[in-house]
């Protein structure tokens, strides 16, 4: 039965996709309740071992981008397998009938003949651009610009993100049309065939941002300003004993903030009218935000973090420490109010993860281990599909299912 923090127990999604924006949907969908079987080849897909990697060998980026799920070991490369793969994605069944991919090639299904199948099929494809030529996050990234308004200011190269952040959005993009299309189908009885192109998505997010039109009217790309925050005032600063923290001041509120914590207030009024400036304004504390960082660094080089913190959030400035990503997964398991936990996953052991970050009326359903690959083949195939210990025999010994055993040879 579906709960507030379960609303879509009692759907089920069939997901045919790897690596990040198609499988971050599906996560995204089972963390919310549904019943997501992943389906992979049997040797598994070309995300199967990514990296990172435990000791052992096991891909932490799989099993944390598959928690919650179900697996499906198929070869749907071949002609009966395939046929497997269009049997689960079109099942009978208000439940069923819905199909998230990113398969490419001559094998892929297609969202005409799932119709066929099933009028009111819901097929979501994600590709990477959208005539269907390939691209991924970096590929896009570097496309829409990005890479030359990151970095330091005196680098000439452009500079890569390592966030995935296309991929994600995509995903999410993904999950929003699956939504949107069972809407559709719940007040008309239709199906969609909906395609997101991660280079749709990046272009959208930039021209939503303004950046585009940016661009179009000064006539050139948005030169890099280092750490600095675009339109406002936000810089990093070293602190006394070695760390950095990032400072932020985009309200009026927040910039009389760090000026009393800093106490700086007298010095900042006075040079109001020296610079003819009003640093009230967001455009005037990024006009001025090299010699507003002149004049802060001091403060922050004189103070050691834990007092630097205490001052900043007793004044309520918008701040935050930098830290690495072991000291982030260290805090947050220390935290009893964090999304993040450590569970016990197959192949791996204990497991850093995160739950899903939609909290309902305060909490969150913990995460899910990911399945071992082709765990659930054997029941999945023969509860939705019918399938006979018989007809599963046969298929294990053509190769063309595998179960967990079989999957990790």
């Amino acid at each position: 039965m579906s709960t507030p923090d379960t609303p879509l127990a009692g759907l089920r999604i069939v997901e045919c996709a790897t690596f990040v924006a198609g499988p971050s949907g599906g996560m995204a969908l089972a963390q919310l309740g549904a019943e997501v079987i992943r389906v992979d080849l049997p040797q598994g897909g070309g995300d199967h071992g990514r990296w990172p990697v435990a000791p052992n060998g096991t891909s932490l980026y799989w099993n944390n981008l598959n928690k919650g799920k179900r697996s499906v070991a198929l070869d749907f490369r071949a002609p009966e397998g395939r046929e497997l793969l269009a049997a689960l994605a079109t099942a009978d069944g208000p439940a069923n009938g819905i199909y998230l991919d990113n398969v490419a090639g001559r094998t892929r299904l297609r969202y005409e003949e799932l119709a066929e199948r099933r009028r009111d099929v819901i097929h979501v494809h994600v590709q990477g651009k959208p005539d269907g030529k390939p691209a991924v996050d970096y590929t896009a990234n570097a496309e829409v610009g990005v890479p030359d308004m990151t970095g330091p200011q005196d680098h000439a190269a452009p500079v890569n993100h390592v966030l995935p952040a296309w991929d994600f959005l995509t995903g999410m993009t993904a999950a929003t049309g699956v939504l949107a299309a069972l809407h559709r189908r719940a007040a008309t009885g239709e199906g969609s065939g909906i395609t997101v192109a991660l280079c749709d998505v990046a272009l959208a997010a930039v021209g939503n941002l303004g950046w585009l039109a940016e661009a179009r009217l000064a006539g050139r790309g948005r030169p890099r300003h280092g750490n600095h925050t675009f339109g406002s005032f936000g810089v990093d600063f070293p602190t006394a004993d070695g760390r950095r923290v990032m400072v932020l001041a985009l309200t009026p509120g927040q910039w009389d903030a760090l000026c009393a914590a800093t106490g700086t207030t007298e010095v900042f009024t006075a040079l109001e009218p020296v610079f003819d400036a009003d640093l009230s304004t967001e455009s005037d504390r990024y006009r001025l935000r090299d010699t507003i960082e002149a004049i802060l660094r001091p403060w922050f080089e004189g103070r050691g973090l834990t007092e630097i913190g205490e001052r900043l959030d007793r004044a309520r400035v918008l701040w935050g420490p930098y830290r690495d990503t072991h000291e982030a997964a260290t805090l947050a398991l220390a935290d009893p109010g964090s999304i993040v936990t450590e569970i016990d996953q197959p192949g791996v052991g204990a497991m850093v993860a995160a739950a899903g970050p939609l909290r309902w009326s305060g909490s969150t359903q913990p995460p899910r281990p990911a399945p071992l690959l082709g765990a659930d083949t054997d029941e999945v195939l023969s509860r939705y599909l019918g399938l006979s210990a018989a007809e599963l025999g046969r298929l294990h010994d053509a190769g063309l299912v595998s179960g967990p055993t079989e999957s990790q040879h």
